[in-house]
């Protein structure tokens, strides 16, 4: 984590509304990119919210990744964009139905049995 120009938070990051267990305890996180979320998150959502401004390349480089996530190259960025769609964005809710209605069990059905038949 020493490689990197970006500055460290003032205090840890976390967000106990949307991961009140941890990072990584939610099992979306990896360990390193909960590292990388308690250390520097603090000063990427600064920088997000204007709070800060960017100091260096890295800083100004992660600005314009936010507005164009496409461009995204280091794994602060890649880790902050998928901390943004993981708790700003809307979680999927898989069921257990399937797709088709019951009618149309009903037609395979009575296809099937007419299949039989001959």
């Amino acid at each position: 984590m020493s490689e990197t120009e970006f500055r460290h938070g003032k205090k840890r990051f976390y967000d106990t509304n949307k991961f009140p267990r941890g990072f990584a305890k939610s099992g979306d996180f990896t360990l390193v990119e909960e590292e990388i979320l308690t250390l520097f998150g603090d000063t990427m959502l600064a920088l997000e919210t204007g709070e800060l401004l960017p100091t260096n390349s890295e800083e100004k480089h992660f600005l314009r990744v936010l507005a164009h996530p496409h461009k995204a190259k280091s794994k602060l960025e890649q880790v902050w964009l998928k901390y943004i769609r993981l708790a700003r964005g809307r979680r999927r809710f898989h069921t257990l139905n399937g797709c088709k209605r019951a009618g149309s069990f009903r037609e395979e059905y009575e296809n099937d049995l007419v299949l039989e038949e001959d």
